[in-house]
């Protein structure tokens, strides 16, 4: 094998080979998430979150009440989802207008 040959064999390598990883320096789970991957996994995430709001909305309210939305496929730099900000009207919360002060940055007026 000449080196031209050796040099055409190391350029066309496939991108998650070990040799290839070695030039790039990088890790094996690291190469799992290429860019296509990466879309794919978000148009399942989509299609998901889809599938839910059309169970949620076109439902029965009395099973679907529990029904929580679908976490996104776990990958690197996506943060796993925690327990939004909600804003409650009513109840024990009060009625709501100090929280949507606090969020929109007014005052809180009482009519």
């Amino acid at each position: 094998m000449s080196w031209r040959e050796l040099r055409v064999f190391l350029r066309y390598l496939p991108w998650d080979s070990a040799t290839a990883r070695a030039v790039r320096k990088s890790k094996p789970d690291e190469d799992f998430w290429t860019p296509d991957r990466q879309l794919l996994a978000s148009i399942v995430d989509a299609q998901r979150e889809t599938t839910f709001t059309m169970v949620k909305l076109h439902g029965d309210p009395k099973k679907t009440r529990r029904l929580k939305p679908p976490e996104p496929i776990p990958r690197p730099g996506i943060v796993k989802r925690r327990n939004p900000t909600v804003i409650r009207f009513g109840g024990r919360h009060g009625s709501g207008a100090a929280e949507l002060a606090k969020v929109f940055g007014g005052r809180a007026t009482n009519p």
